[in-house]
């Protein structure tokens, strides 16, 4: 069953966002004023004043108005939250939602707004609590065997359902293993996904009864948020990295995509004029999650102290694949053949066959796949590696293994 969801929160985040972008237009449409009125250089740093006089009154008004009619709202829908009954979410909501928070979570975490994500382990698009009922009877049906799940950036976990075809149920059909699927907020920050999905897990094994065998199903941010989860769970000596046998990799950017650093480049070219530098905040309002995949940034010191913004080059900290785990990936092309072009720069449409494969020039950042766990896919794009059958049917041969 989906989950259910309260209107008045949906429809209070979504007016919070629209006064923030209301706010966020008129910055853009001021400094625009400003740099024209002061007939500043073409070039340089943009000047942060404001505009001063009558025009600078109508400009703290609107964001005055525009505090003011936020507020009103959301105390008005506090009032009458009772009053709304609750239904079902569809997977078009949902698949909106995710969208939303991919692009802005972030700030949607940052501005309290109900649409933000939260982290939970779902089921048939239904949250799993460890002391529910629900997750003690689905411990009852399994024989200890558990594949979890992660989905990918701007994505949620009923999309794993594509085009009639699951792999978690696929994986419970032919191996008997119990499929969990997470479902987070991927604007955020990737190592900040990483910590709480290793925490999260954690509470499986000191809840579940019995031995367990453990693999995870990682798609695209998945493999990433899978990455980090392990390292933060090893420093907190987590007891789930024990019964970790397997992880696979779906079109993993484990070293970028060439969209984010072709946006970083965008945000910079813009930069150059302080005509054209209003613009630019209009690309940086992409979220924390999305400007980690310029590189594949899975932990907090890849990106601390740092603008996410500046041209600072690849400043990743080293970080191998998980000790005493097979570890196997996928990578897709929409080639047919082997190309300079497809298979270096286009890759699946969003991730080239180097980062998915693990590949870097840099020998401390090769994640040295074996030959053996490696399988390339091609004429497929991105989302095909959810529902391509030679992908579950390589899936399917590791999985003997």
């Amino acid at each position: 069953m989906p989950k259910k969801t309260n209107p008045s929160a949906d429809f209070r985040g979504a007016s919070r966002l629209t006064i923030d972008a209301i706010k966020g237009i008129t910055d853009l449409v001021e400094a625009m004023h400003y740099k024209i009125a002061s007939l500043g250089g073409l070039l340089g740093k943009p000047d942060q004043k404001r505009i001063k006089g009558i025009t600078g009154m109508v400009y703290r008004s609107i964001h005055s108005v525009s505090d003011l009619v936020g507020n009103g709202i959301d105390g008005l829908l506090d009032k009458f939250n009772f009053l709304i009954e609750e239904k079902d979410s569809s997977p078009g909501r949902e698949a909106v939602l995710a969208a939303l928070n991919g692009v802005l979570g972030d700030h949607l975490v940052k501005r309290g707004n109900p649409l933000a994500i939260p982290m939970q382990l779902r089921k048939n698009g239904k949250s799993l609590k460890m002391e529910d009922q629900s997750f003690s009877e689905l411990a009852r049906q399994t024989n200890g065997k558990i594949a979890v799940l992660v989905h990918g950036s701007c994505m949620n976990d009923l999309q794993w359902d594509s085009q009639g075809h699951d792999h978690g149920a696929a994986l419970a059909n032919d191996f008997g293993f119990l499929p969990i699927y997470l479902h987070y907020n991927t604007g955020l920050h990737i190592s900040e996904n990483g910590k709480e999905f290793a925490n999260l897990i954690e509470q499986i094994f000191t809840k579940f009864p019995g031995p367990v065998e453990l693999v995870i199903i990682a798609h695209s941010m998945g493999g990433l948020v899978t990455r980090s989860a392990y390292h933060y769970g090893k420093l907190a000596n987590h007891v789930w990295l024990n019964p970790l046998r397997k992880i696979i990799f779906l079109g993993t950017p484990h070293h970028g995509a060439p969209l984010e650093k072709g946006g970083n480049m965008i945000d910079n070219m813009l930069e150059i004029s302080p005509y054209s530098a209003p613009f630019s905040r209009l690309g940086k309002i992409r979220s924390a999650g999305i400007t980690d995949l310029r590189y594949g940034n899975i932990l907090d010191d890849d990106w601390k102290g740092r603008d996410r913004f500046e041209p600072s080059g690849d400043q990743r900290i080293p970080t191998p694949l998980p000790e005493g785990v097979q570890c196997y990936t996928i990578a897709a092309t929409i080639g047919n053949k082997s190309s300079k072009l497809g298979d270096g720069l286009i890759g699946d449409g969003l991730v080239p066959l180097n980062s998915a494969l693990g590949r870097h020039k840099n020998p401390d950042l090769n994640l040295l796949f074996p030959e053996t766990h490696q399988w390339i896919g091609r004429n497929m794009k991105h989302l095909d590696l959810l529902n391509h059958p030679d992908v579950y049917k390589a899936i399917k041969k590791w999985m003997k293994e």
